[in-house]
């Protein structure tokens, strides 16, 4: 199912189709991807995981409408996934209950970096989620991962510091994107 689309991008749920979860395996594989998420069970190490990764995004979403997602970023004039852009509720210091903060992110593969994908994905969804009454969004990245912190100010995000309100109390440099700003 298509969620949005962009000048450049179609924004659409992953499927079980053989490229797609080819291309999960590529990306959650990747120790320069899995490195700065806090996700259990990852990186990937056998192709079949793809397939449960799937099946965590779909429960982790399940009953929210379409409004919350993984989502693939598709390139429209290629069709090639060039990664996830993610839309939730961030969980809690515990790790699992959900608050009601909402948390944008992006993972791309590496062929993808550089063209300003999760810049142009995000600005869409963020737009979106403003649209239905959200006041603010964050944006939370561990420390040391440069080129995320550059994207979301690109989306004009500020940087609150270092906090540890959310992910189990993992420590995280913080951004904010208010409605109003």
């Amino acid at each position: 199912m298509t969620v949005l689309t962009t000048e450049r991008l179609v924004l659409r749920d992953w499927t079980d189709t053989p490229a797609d979860l080819d291309r999960i395996f590529d990306i959650y594989s990747r120790i320069e991807i899995t490195r700065w998420l806090a996700a259990s069970g990852l990186p990937l190490t056998d192709p079949a995981q793809a397939l449960d990764r799937l099946a965590i995004w779909r429960k982790r979403h399940a009953g929210q409408g379409g409004r919350y997602g993984t989502w693939a970023m598709e390139v429209r004039d290629t069709g090639r996934v060039a990664g996830t852009l993610i839309l939730k509720p961030l969980p809690g210091a515990d790790g699992v209950t959900e608050t009601d903060d909402i948390e944008v992110g992006w993972h791309l593969h590496p062929d993808s970096w550089g063209r300003g994908y999760a810049t142009e994905a995000a600005r869409a969804v963020l737009a979106r989620e403003f649209a239905a009454g959200t006041p603010q969004v964050y944006a939370v990245i561990p420390p040391g991962n440069d080129p995320s912190m550059a994207v979301a100010r690109r989306l004009g995000m500020v940087h609150l510091g270092r906090r540890t309100d959310w992910y189990g109390g993992e420590v995280l440099e913080t951004f904010v994107r208010r409605a109003d700003a």
